[in-house]
């Protein structure tokens, strides 16, 4: 009994190995930037998450070249909130994912920690692409609470710019 389950073990291990190391899909491509009214449609979906849970929040929209397109603060939101908010919309537009995975990347450690070098990288969790018909369009970033809210706020946002 005991080799029989090593041996599904070893099989399972030859099969499983190769899934693992299957390279990911590439990033969608840009297009054409994220228009005003999608902006404004984002932005108030964002703001609508934020004060719906009291968060006070500053959320950044920018197009597919990473320039502001639309901004907002929430009252009793930090100052150093809006620089943030900007960083992480700006990253999650550059880096054509969230900017989640740049967090985790980083607390990986080893040769991920290069990231933390790059000129303008906000790597914290709280900004995510805004994806039309598979293009990226821009990106939506938020900051004043904990990461995890600033990305539920970011991530509601996004879903309306669709």
């Amino acid at each position: 009994m005991h080799r029989l389950m090593l041996t599904a073990a070893i099989a399972a291990s030859f099969i499983v190995s190769p899934l693992a190391a299957q390279t990911p899909a590439p990033p969608p491509a840009y297009g054409p930037p994220i228009t005003f009214d999608a902006a404004k449609k984002a932005l108030a979906a964002a703001e609508a998450e934020a004060k719906k849970n009291n968060w006070p929040v500053a959320i950044a929209i920018v197009d597919s070249a990473g320039q502001l397109a639309a901004f907002s603060k929430i009252d009793n939101t930090q100052i150093a909130s809006i620089d943030i908010a900007i960083g992480k919309a700006v990253t999650a537009n550059n880096f054509k994912r969230p900017t989640k995975a740049l967090q985790d990347a980083i607390a990986q450690g080893g040769a991920n920690l290069r990231l933390l070098a790059v000129k303008g990288a906000t790597p914290l969790e709280g900004g995510v692409p805004i994806i039309v018909d598979g293009k990226i369009i821009g990106a939506i970033g938020a900051s004043g609470v904990m990461a995890n809210q600033d990305a539920e706020v970011a991530m509601a946002g996004a879903a309306a710019a669709k």
